[in-house]
């Protein structure tokens, strides 16, 4: 059962990440062929990676609860360095290996009325909720390199802040080189 505290639980430091986001780009020569499409993919990268599977395609919560966002995290959601947020770290697995580890942050102004829902998403993938409600629109995607913590580690990675009027939340997607080796 995945934790619902503000412990950070041992296994993906998607934090420290963050980082070197913008260290490279899409104009390192590293990123071609299925990387390249990989990080520009624009629509919903839940419904492309369900279509890359031949068996099935599901989400392991890995982190699931208050906490603070990373200085940076909250620099780029423009929210007070120590306030708490809701955070969700998961593995979006295809064919029952994983495939991109992705950490959402939502702070708690955006968990109120009808959005009360982000917090209760379960195995759903947030992708999916967000790009089926017309409020919800993408901010431009960032995109970069990021140094390897072991053979399980992404070395691509992307985010985007999505907005919902007054509302905003960050999604990182780290990818892993299963996915685009």
């Amino acid at each position: 059962m995945p934790s619902r505290d503000s412990e950070h639980q041992p296994g993906i430091p998607l934090t420290r990440w963050y980082r070197s986001l913008a260290a490279a780009s899409l104009r390192n020569p590293e990123v071609r062929g299925p990387a390249r499409y990989w990080l520009q993919l624009e629509g919903s990268f839940t419904r492309a990676l369900q279509k890359e599977c031949r068996e099935s395609f599901h989400v392991e919560i890995q982190r699931e609860g208050f906490g603070r966002p990373s200085l940076e995290e909250a620099q780029r959601l423009a929210i007070p360095e120590r306030e708490q947020a809701w955070i969700r770290e998961v593995r979006l697995c295809g064919d029952g290996r994983p495939w991109v580890l992705a950490r959402t942050i939502i702070p708690l102004d955006c968990l109120e009325g009808r959005n009360r829902i982000l917090r209760n998403l379960g195995n759903k993938p947030l992708g999916a909720y967000l790009f089926s409600s017309p409020r919800w629109q993408r901010g431009p995607l960032e995109t970069g390199l990021c140094a390897p913590q072991g053979s399980e580690q992404p070395r691509l990675a992307r985010r985007s802040i999505f907005h919902d009027g007054n509302h905003s939340l960050l999604v990182g997607e780290y990818l892993l080189p299963i996915l685009y080796s």
